[in-house]
């Protein structure tokens, strides 16, 4: 949805999911009671990752925008491509029919859903939905759909036929979230059983009869923990699904979504690429990152999305000279990577959101970079996801306000990351022993060696990634 949320309220969900002393279990302390089995820990996250996700990218298709016809057929000429390009789970914003009551723009948003078991005539049909499915998964690529379970348009059917399914106001109208812009919409009740069984069987149908491959679900903390964890069984039941939410919250983790957005991990690197904090801001996402989540978890670490592009500004806007260090970060850091349509041709405008506004499609630098980042994180398997990568450890340097760098490792493989995130040339020397060692520069491909006293000279706003 529109106009997201600060870094103070994405934090502030965390905090929800995780307060004071209340780690994952398997994150505390080895049980040193002797008090029997049951003390010992056990996994927070219960739901089994589909293996296909462990080094996996994903691209978000805004199908309004993605090709001068915006149709499912025009973007499935464009899957090999993307196959190139190296990402693999590919992100269709909202598919169904919009509503017309109260719409914004001409063509409206997305995220106003007149009906749940419809196609959009705007993008084609049924068939052509399952086309562009079935192509991608020729491709070896899976496609999830954008679901929309917290609210409906104003004239979706389920307003006529079942008013007491929605939230009313002080007066007993129906009404939007409250304290958003958001007047095209109005708010589902979850305090019916009703609502949860619908909403429940929509999910299942479009896994059965389109074989999508799961869902990104808009605005999931606004909803029942309890609905999602029960819809994850029930979709699991059919295929292995992946299931991202748009939230910042431990307890999402458990038994319903696969991954999480890490919007205070944007937040972070916007505010020191725009010289609003520093690298400590880092130090606090990557510290919550790893002692308020649970082991076994994914976040996903973004740059741009619709929502950033549209209201924001575009990735320029964003993170300006940081922009390529920040994309770097966003893939050998913890979080599964996401690049919005467009940014690979390096899309240098805000999308219309309620109009049509094609990209403009080009060669460009940014989907270069993208691409042999892509091909060394699948390569790496440090730099998988969940329990198949490896966790961020700090390396300390002498400008530790302005340079994060920071070690991943297996027994098989090791990255070295240094990124100066200031306007100066920084001569860095680090300290402890883990940064040493032999690599291949991941730019350059030449063969350095790091020991204790070597020092690392950085321009402004770059970065070096060594592999071993």
């Amino acid at each position: 949805m529109i106009k997201k949320f600060t870094y103070l309220l994405a934090m502030t969900c965390m905090v929800w999911g995780c307060q004071p002393n209340e780690k994952p279990m398997e994150q505390q302390s080895p049980n040193k009671t002797g008090l029997g089995d049951q003390y010992q820990p056990h996994p927070y996250v219960e739901l089994k990752h589909p293996e296909w996700s462990k080094d996996a990218a994903i691209y978000q298709i805004n199908t309004r925008q993605f090709t001068e016809e915006g149709t499912f057929a025009a973007a499935q000429k464009q899957l090999p491509r993307l196959k190139a390009l190296g990402v693999d789970i590919l992100w269709l914003m909202p598919i169904h029919e919009i509503g017309e009551k109260n719409r914004k723009g001409s063509l409206g948003s997305p995220y106003s859903v007149k009906d749940y078991y419809s196609v959009n005539p705007e993008f084609g049909n049924m068939q052509d939905l399952k086309n562009f499915v079935q192509a991608a998964h020729q491709q070896g690529m899976y496609v999830i759909l954008d679901w929309v379970a917290n609210h409906t348009a104003w004239d979706n059917a389920l307003v006529s036929e079942h008013p007491e399914w929605y939230d009313k106001d002080h007066n007993g109208d129906f009404r939007p979230t409250p304290w958003w812009d958001w007047s095209d919409i109005i708010d589902l009740d979850y305090h019916h059983a009703a609502v949860r069984k619908y909403m429940t069987d929509a999910l299942v149908y479009w896994v059965k009869e389109a074989d999508i491959d799961g869902y990104r679900c808009d605005v999931a903390g606004f909803v029942p923990v309890e609905f999602w964890n029960n819809a994850r069984k029930e979709l699991d039941a059919l295929k292995p699904v992946f299931m991202l939410a748009e939230w910042e919250s431990r307890d999402l983790h458990k038994a319903a979504f696969d991954m999480t957005y890490a919007w205070s991990w944007n937040e972070a690197v916007h505010k020191i690429c725009m010289g609003q904090a520093d690298v400590n801001a880092l130090y606090i996402y990557y510290s919550w990152n790893e002692s308020a989540f649970p082991a076994n978890s994914m976040r996903m670490t973004f740059v741009s999305n619709h929502d950033k592009n549209a209201w924001e500004g575009t990735m320029y806007e964003q993170f300006g000279d940081g922009l390529e260090a920040a994309i770097a970060l966003s893939v050998v850091g913890e979080g599964m990577p996401l690049i919005y349509n467009g940014q690979e041709a390096g899309n240098a405008k805000r999308l219309e959101f309620f109009e049509k506004d094609p990209i403009k499609w080009q060669a460009h630098p940014i989907g270069t970079l993208y691409q042999k980042l892509f091909r060394l994180m699948k390569e790496n398997t440090a730099l998988w996801h969940a329990h198949w990568g490896s966790t961020m450890i700090k390396v300390p340097n002498n400008h530790g306000n302005e340079v994060l760098s920071f070690v991943r490792q297996n027994e098989k493989d090791k990255v070295f990351a240094v990124f100066n995130f200031s306007a100066k040339t920084q001569e860095v020397e680090f300290s402890d022993n883990l940064f040493e060692g032999d690599y291949t520069d991941f730019d350059l491909q030449d063969k350095v060696t790091f020991e204790a006293a070597s020092k690392l000279k950085l321009k402004p706003w770059s970065y070096k990634i060594y592999v071993k």
